[in-house]
């Protein structure tokens, strides 16, 4: 069967380019893809390992990748029919597993096979849509002539002090040079010029030639050139910058951001940010972005009166954003990198940051807004959301809470009402509750007090919680009847409630007519056993009092049992007293 694979797609292939089909039909056009599928720093062992894969499969080819790499590449085929290949090639082995689609507007010069023209700048012009982002192609790569000691000099003369400082930085990032970046080629310079010319097998004469100074720059911009850094011109959204090409395009508007999903296999993400507003709007802008995945929670952050800057790191990625407010207009960007290429990012946000430039326009507040809209996204971008939230209560003046223990669960971070931090004071799984203490003191609208007296059997009862996990945004009151003052084993510290509870209620107070909280829900699944409905348990006052007593933690004063609340009252205090309780991995 892998053979007769095999056979067919080779068939397709050579049909395709016998009759001009869509693997090569579009050389020139903008799907142009390749699959690389090896690269070497020797021209030697590239040309050697092409021809290998030139035995067993077509469309083979060689380009020289830049910083001294030289790639082996299957194609031009169109993304398509690259996929395809790509697919059926790896299945069977004939490629490695991490070979991938480049672009071509990453490739250089060609040398596989010898004496082939250069297809890597042989790309038509891209003719935008009308209002997308113009992105200008990558400069064609030219072969320098050449020159003398004499002309070096002459060549030499000719360079602005800014690019004689570029090529000092160049040097002194290649292990060269370690003196001043100031633009004059003294001793320093010329001997660390020398040096670099015998490591790549140049005649060291301490003078660099164009096609040197050429070769030393593109290893300098090696993590630029990888990823097809160019200028973007976003007239809608006002902003041109140079952003990586190769691995992001244009995707679309979705206010206030312009989005440029990516195209490659890093998956690196890169938004426009802009708006009109004012301080107002951009503080608030600052506060959305932290609740977004794409930030990360760890990682610096400043904001200052017209300008924030935030950066976000996880094991999966890098998030860097800024913004300035600038004649009622905000505008700025947000680079989204993978984690563990920090070398590469770094020079891209560089060459991004200082590439940045306001341009006449700016995103009107209704882009997008004919796109289809979820609960769970902003603007197109998914809202960070906790692992698991449950219901809580406060029982202390500075803001302690009382809430069910699985909730707290393989917590790296425990938040009240999704605003506040919180830290574990008492953790006691065994009967199913713990004590939390806001890290900020906080101000309740109510408070619990734990009733002193036993409740009397088939009494009303009500359970306040956020039942759907916060997401009505406020708690509800769920009604039910005191079954019993013991569970089904005889556990006089827990209370039996019949009583219909969602999974969002566990961790609630349970109150009595006139307000005195009973206990708190237990969630649904005790111990690998699910209830049946309408029947739940809770922890009963006594045995939480106990617990706050043993903690030395302050608490409201206990409360007897008074006369019924109204109704109204009764979801007031319920409603001031319960507390969204969330985790977040």
């Amino acid at each position: 069967m892998k053979r007769i694979t095999t056979a067919l797609l080779l068939a397709f292939t050579m049909i395709t380019v016998a009759f001009g089909g869509p693997a090569h039909a579009q050389q020139a056009g903008q799907d142009t893809v390749w699959i690389q599928v090896a690269a070497r720093p020797s021209l030697t062992e590239a040309q050697a390992e092409a021809q290998d894969f030139a035995s067993r499969l077509p469309d083979v080819a060689g380009f020289t990748l830049g910083a001294g790499w030289y790639g082996i590449l299957l194609g031009p085929y169109t993304r398509q029919d690259a996929e395809r290949v790509l697919q059926v090639y790896r299945s069977e082995g004939q490629i490695p597993r991490d070979s991938f689609i480049a672009f071509q507007e990453n490739l250089r010069s060609q040398f596989y096979p010898v004496g082939a023209r250069d297809q890597a700048t042989a790309t038509a012009p891209v003719q935008p849509e009308v209002g997308s982002p113009v992105v200008s192609a990558p400069e064609p790569q030219v072969t320098l002539p050449d020159e003398t000691p004499a002309q070096a000099r002459r060549s030499e003369q000719a360079l602005s002090r800014d690019e004689k400082k570029d090529l000092q930085i160049a040097l002194r990032a290649a292990g060269f040079y370690n003196s001043a970046i100031d633009g004059s080629f003294g001793r320093g310079t010329r001997g660390a010029m020398s040096d670099w010319q015998l490591s790549k097998g140049f005649e060291p004469t301490g003078v660099l030639t164009t096609a040197q100074r050429k070769l030393l720059m593109d290893d300098y911009n090696a993590p630029l050139i990888s990823v097809g850094m160019a200028e973007v011109v976003d007239t809608r959204a006002g902003i041109s910058m140079q952003i990586p090409a190769a691995e992001v395009a244009f995707a679309r508007y979705e206010s206030p951001f312009a989005h440029y999903d990516s195209r490659g296999n890093l998956g690196a993400r890169v938004l426009l940010i802009s708006q009109r507003g004012d301080k107002n709007t951009l503080f608030g802008l600052y506060d959305i972005m932290q609740t977004l995945e794409i930030v990360p929670l760890t990682g610096p952050r400043e904001r200052g009166s017209d300008s924030f800057t935030i950066e976000g790191r996880n094991g999966q990625i890098v998030s860097y954003t800024e913004a300035r407010l600038q004649g009622g207009e905000i505008k700025g960007f947000t680079l989204i990198w993978p984690a563990g290429d920090e070398a590469r990012r770094s020079r891209i946000l560089a060459a991004m940051r200082e590439s940045f430039a306001r341009i006449d326009g700016v995103l009107e507040d209704t882009a997008g807004s004919d796109l289809s809209q979820s609960i769970d996204l902003l603007a197109g971008l998914e809202v960070r959301k906790p692992r698991l939230s449950r219901s809580g209560f406060f029982v202390g003046q500075n803001g302690t809470v009382v809430t069910t223990s699985d909730v707290i669960a393989g917590c790296s971070r425990i938040t009240l009402d999704h605003g506040y931090e919180a830290t574990v004071a008492v953790n006691d799984p065994e009967n199913g509750f713990a004590i939390l203490q806001p890290v900020e003191r906080l101000a309740p609208m109510a408070i619990a007090g734990l009733s002193m007296q036993s409740p009397r059997l088939q009494s009303e009862v009500a359970a306040s919680g956020f039942s759907y996990e916060g997401v009505l945004g406020a708690p509800s009151l769920t009604f039910g009847t005191l079954a019993d003052i013991k569970s089904l084993d005889g556990d006089t510290g827990v209370i039996r409630l019949d009583l219909v509870a969602q999974a969002g209620d566990a961790g609630g107070p349970v109150l009595d007519a006139s307000g005195a909280v009973l206990g708190m829900l237990l969630p649904q699944e005790i111990k690998g056993r699910r209830l049946p409905e309408g029947v739940s348990f809770g922890v009963n006052a006594g045995a939480l009092r106990e617990a706050l007593i043993a903690a030395n933690i302050p608490m409201a004063p206990t409360s007897g049992s008074g006369a019924a609340l109204p109704n109204e009252a009764l979801v007031r205090q319920a409603s001031g007293m319960t507390v969204l309780v969330s985790c977040w991995e």
